[in-house]
């Protein structure tokens, strides 16, 4: 991404910045979020309550342990007009980011967007941290002794992923299966491998109840039989989410009958 400051210095990002990007329909057409770097270690995992984080896996408690960078919100929204997000960055001494061009029709790709700007924002800044002065302080948090790492594991992919709902997970799950179908059939082992690592991804970040492994394993097996298991665990999936159980058990019937052929 190119990103273009259009107020502020990218030698000297403050932490909090409008994004903006323009419509390919119609370049009058602006949409925006908010980006904010934290200026000290921020670990969202210690305001969830107990039960709440007794039910989460070990990988997401330690991704709320560690937020670099935040989209508020993570999809790009259509905003008042240029002069108006100006007059807001010059009033509250935001930075101002043009991070390019996009679809309004495409969500997935507003998101994307959002977590690519996110990215090369907070490296930015991480830059910048890396000339500040050392300050002798008796009080120093020992997390603020390690200034290169907190954007170690940060990638488009994963920013993505944390930003992601229930619903935006199992669809983009339902997007791969069709994708290993396709390197299946057109024996893409690259293509088919890269997808395993997708899918493999999103699905850690479900819960168990939505079976996504098993939709995994049946997207990445050729066969007619197993493309059916995987749409009848997407579809499963999508009955959870939407409360509509008492169709779920013809849907597990159907899976049985055909895990027994």
């Amino acid at each position: 991404m190119d990103m273009q400051f259009l107020r502020g210095n990218p030698q000297a990002p403050k932490g909090h910045a409008i994004f903006i990007a323009r419509s390919t329909t119609d370049p009058r057409t602006i949409f925006c979020t908010y980006c904010i770097v934290p200026p000290t270690p921020l670990s969202l995992a210690k305001y969830l309550p107990s039960f709440l984080a007794a039910q989460l896996p070990p990988e997401e408690l330690r991704e709320a342990a560690n937020v670099n960078v935040m989209p508020i919100p993570p999809m790009l929204e259509e905003g008042s007009s240029l002069e108006h997000l100006q007059m807001l960055a010059d009033r509250r001494d935001d930075d101002l980011c043009d991070i390019g061009t996009i679809n309004p029709k495409d969500e997935g790709a507003r998101m994307q967007k959002v977590a690519e700007g996110c990215q090369e924002y907070g490296q930015l800044y991480l830059n910048y941290t890396l000339t500040f002065e050392e300050v002798a302080s008796p009080a120093r948090m020992e997390q603020l002794d390690e200034p290169a790492s907190p954007l170690d594991d940060l990638d488009t992919e994963e920013l993505l992923m944390q930003t992601m709902t229930d619903r935006e997970r199992l669809t983009e799950l339902g997007k791969l299966a069709g994708v290993a179908r396709y390197a299946l059939e057109g024996h893409d082992t690259n293509l088919l491998h890269e997808t395993k690592r997708k899918m493999q991804r999103i699905a850690e970040r479900l819960a168990d109840k939505y079976k996504s492994f098993e939709l995994m394993n049946a997207a990445m097996d050729a066969g007619e039989r197993s493309a059916r298991l995987a749409e009848l665990y997407l579809e499963r999936g999508f009955k959870l989410l939407d409360e509509e159980y008492a169709d779920i058990p013809q849907i597990e019937r159907a899976i049985r009958e055909l895990q027994n052929q």
